[in-house]
């Protein structure tokens, strides 16, 4: 299992028949439910789990897992994170991409200054903001900078290939 994709957690206990609560990360929560198998990380060990079923219930989400029938069963997977592999996210249209692959490439302005190496990605609510960390001998004494993920604007390219952004970004900003 390379490198799952951590998609939500489980919650608390529901019932004394072994259903648990689900906390999705995913866009629209019911979603979690459309991959299988899942894995579930305990211990910093992954292992498959199949789904029996899964309900809505008040505002949040419940879950049944094969083999855990138990409210004590099911007490033991509390907290356990829920993994899909790669291969099983959708492909995106062109222009469009996963914030993983956006991890770790390197960003580049327009005019060939190297500013760093995506760390992270954050959503502010207008735009997403690349978390770019500098290079320990940065020319303008940056440790981090907030790019701006604004397309035409700020991102001029992006390939995935050759793991580099392009941008127009004053590197003293």
């Amino acid at each position: 299992m390379s490198n799952p994709i951590v998609v939500g957690r489980l919650g608390a206990v529901y019932g004394i028949k072994g259903w648990l609560k689900v906390n999705s990360f995913t866009d629209n929560a019911e979603s979690i439910f459309e991959y299988a198998p899942w894995l579930l990380q305990q211990g910093g060990q992954w292992r498959e789990v199949r789904l029996t079923g899964w309900k809505r219930h008040n505002n949040g989400l419940l879950c049944k897992l094969e083999g855990i029938d138990l409210r004590e069963e099911a007490q033991a997977l509390v907290g356990a994170d829920i993994g899909v592999s790669p291969e099983q996210l959708p492909s995106l249209p062109e222009g469009e991409y996963y914030w993983r692959d956006l991890i770790g490439c390197r960003v580049v302005t327009t005019k060939g200054y190297e500013l760093g190496e995506v760390s992270e990605l954050m959503e502010t609510g207008s735009n997403d903001v690349l978390v770019v960390q500098a290079k320990a001998n940065d020319a303008f004494g940056m440790k981090e900078r907030l790019i701006p993920f604004l397309e035409e604007q700020v991102i001029k390219q992006i390939d995935l290939a050759g793991h580099t952004i392009e941008v127009d970004w004053d590197p003293g900003f």
